[in-house]
């Protein structure tokens, strides 16, 4: 009977760990052929987020969040290796930072400057960071 080994790295299942019931997991598997590992296919970052990510200023698999304490609602989501915005309790990924917000808030609204790190920076503010190393 032929078996199937998944082997993740140690982030994936540190975020697997961290995960809430109601967070979405979305999981990708690519079978090869025969008994030789598969390397995998570098994934490149494309849409808004694509300068952000090659400039290093933003990583796959970080957490962005928001609270808007006058309305008590939040939202988290977790950046793709291709630029997208995975939200808790979406099915599929958002291709923009406004788009996955919108998804949480029901409303238009800016999510550059809504969504933030871990440290406090928001996107913008990554936006701005990757202007200034540019035009030095």
């Amino acid at each position: 009977m032929p078996t199937l080994s998944i082997h993740f790295e140690p982030e994936i299942i540190a975020h697997l760990a961290k995960a809430s019931a109601n967070d979405t997991i979305h999981l990708s598997l690519s079978l090869g052929e025969g008994d030789e590992p598969v390397a995998p296919t570098p994934v490149v970052p494309r849409g808004p987020l694509a300068e952000l990510m090659k400039a290093g200023l933003l990583k796959a698999g970080a957490v962005l969040t928001f609270h808007q304490p006058r309305v008590d609602r939040r939202g988290r989501a977790v950046v793709t290796g291709d630029g997208e915005l995975i939200v808790d309790g979406h099915p599929a990924p958002f291709p923009s930072p406004s788009n996955a917000a919108a998804a949480v808030t029901g409303n238009p609204i800016n999510g550059w400057t809504l969504w933030h790190l871990e440290d406090g920076q928001t996107l913008d503010d990554l936006r701005k960071a990757l202007k200034r190393k540019i035009h030095r």
